[in-house]
C-alpha cells in the first residue's frame, strides 16, 4: 500500500509523473511517517509512503524505479548491488539510524548514490526489553487472555528480586538494561567478546565467561550488533547450558540466536521461555513455527518504534533530504 503526502494525504494513490523530486518512504508498518516527519519542509517534493513490505527483489525494483530519494526504515529492506544497479533514478538513500549493514555502500558509491543516516534514541529498545522480561515472568499475555475468556488467575509469577540477570553485550543499551536490573534487586552478570571490566563495573555488572553467564542467569538478554562474529552466537549447545527455568530475551537481531534450535528448546521444555522482538525473517511468515511455540512473548520488531524515536528518524530524514538538495549532504554513511 502507498499513501501520498500532500493534497491526497489520506488516500491510497499510485506514483504520478512529476518534475518534482520523488521520495519513497519504505516499510512504514504503523503508517506513522506522515505524522512524525515535517515533510512539508520539502516544498514541492512528491513523497509517497509505503505501509507494506516488499521482499522479492524484482517487485522491489519495480516499486522503487520512479524515485529519486528513498527513506528506508533501518534494516527492514536490504539494498544489495543487484537492486541498486537497477534503480537508475536513485540519487539519495536515507536509512534511519547510523548503521548501513543492509546497504552495499561500494555499489552505491560506484553509481553516485549518496547514503545518509539519522540520529536515534537508545531508551525505547531498553524499555521494550523490560516489557518482555516482565511479560514473561508475570505471564501478562496469558492472564490477559484468561480474563477475556472468563477465567481468573491462571499462573504463578517469578520474582526478579534475588534472581540473576545475564546481559550479553554491555554497550549503551546493555548498560541501561543492567541498571534497571539492579533497581529490581537482581544480581547482574555480563559477557561480550571484548568486555572491558571497567565498563562492566560502571554498569554494576560482574564480568563472567559466556558459559558462566548461560549457566547462572535466570534471565539472559542480548544487546549486540549483528555481524559475522555474532551471527549464530547462541546455538543449540549454548541453549543447552541454560537452566530449565531460564528466560531468553532478544531485542537485538534475530540471527544472533539459532532460531530453529530456540524453537526446539522451547517446545521440548528445555528452557523456561523467550521474549522476542526480532526474527530471521521479518515480517514473520504466517506459518512460522514461532507463532505456535509455547512460553513465548512476541513483538514485531518494535524496539525503536516510539514517538520520540520516530520524531528523530523522520525529522532527520527530512533534514538529510533538504541538505542533499542544497548540495551539502550531512550524516554521510558512504
Amino acid at each position: 500500500m502507498s499513501r501520498r503526502i500532500g493534497d491526497q494525504l489520506g488516500g491510497d494513490v499510485g506514483v504520478k509523473e512529476t518534475n518534482a523530486v520523488t521520495v519513497a518512504v519504505l516499510d512504514d508498518y504503523q503508517d506513522a511517517a506522515r505524522a512524525f516527519g515535517p515533510w512539508s519542509e520539502l516544498g514541492e517534493a512528491d513523497v509517497t509512503v509505503f505501509t507494506d513490505h516488499v521482499a522479492q527483489a524484482g517487485a522491489l525494483i519495480e516499486r522503487l524505479a520512479p524515485f529519486d530519494v528513498i527513506v528506508a526504515m533501518r534494516e527492514r529492506t536490504r539494498f544489495p548491488r543487484a537492486v541498486l544497479e537497477r534503480l537508475p533514478r536513485l540519487r539519495l538513500l536515507v536509512s534511519t539510524g547510523m548503521s548501513a549493514g543492509h546497504i552495499d555502500l561500494a555499489a552505491a558509491g560506484e553509481r553516485g548514490i549518496t547514503v545518509c543516516g539519522t540520529g536515534g534514541r537508545g531508551e525505547p529498545p531498553a524499555e521494550l526489553t523490560w516489557a518482555l522480561i516482565l511479560g514473561l515472568t508475570r505471564h501478562v499475555a496469558e492472564e490477559d487472555a484468561g480474563i477475556r475468556a472468563g477465567s481468573w488467575g491462571l499462573t504463578v509469577g517469578t520474582d526478579l528480586a534475588g534472581a540473576t540477570l545475564g546481559v550479553i553485550g554491555l554497550g549503551h543499551l546493555g548498560h541501561r538494561v543492567a541498571r534497571v536490573g539492579l533497581a529490581f534487586g537482581m544480581r547482574v552478570i555480563a559477557w561480550s567478546q571484548n568486555l572491558d571490566p571497567e565498563v562492566a563495573a560502571a554498569a554494576g555488572a560482574e564480568p563472567v565467561t559466556k558459559e558462566t553467564l548461560l549457566r547462572e542467569a535466570d534471565v539472559v538478554t542480548i544487546h549486540l550488533k549483528l555481524s559475522g562474529r555474532t551471527t549464530g552466537l547462541i546455538g543449540a549447545a549454548d541453549l543447552a547450558l541454560l537452566k530449565p527455568t531460564a528466560l531468553l530475551v532478544n531485542t537485538s537481531r534475530g540471527p544472533i540466536v539459532d532460531e530453529a534450535a530456540l524453537v526446539d528448546a522451547l517446545r521440548s521444555g528445555r528452557i523456561g521461555g523467550a521474549g522476542l522482538d526480532v526474527f530471521d525473517a521479518e515480517p514473520l511468515p504466517p506459518d512460522h513455527p514461532l507463532r505456535s511455540t509455547p512460553r513465548t512473548v512476541l513483538t514485531p520488531h518494535i524496539g525503536y518504534v516510539s514517538a520520540s524515536a520516530y520524531r528523530v528518524f523522520y525529522g532527520d530524514a527530512v533534514e538529510d533530504i533538504r541538505a542533499f538538495l542544497d548540495g551539502q549532504p550531512i550524516r554521510l554513511l558512504s
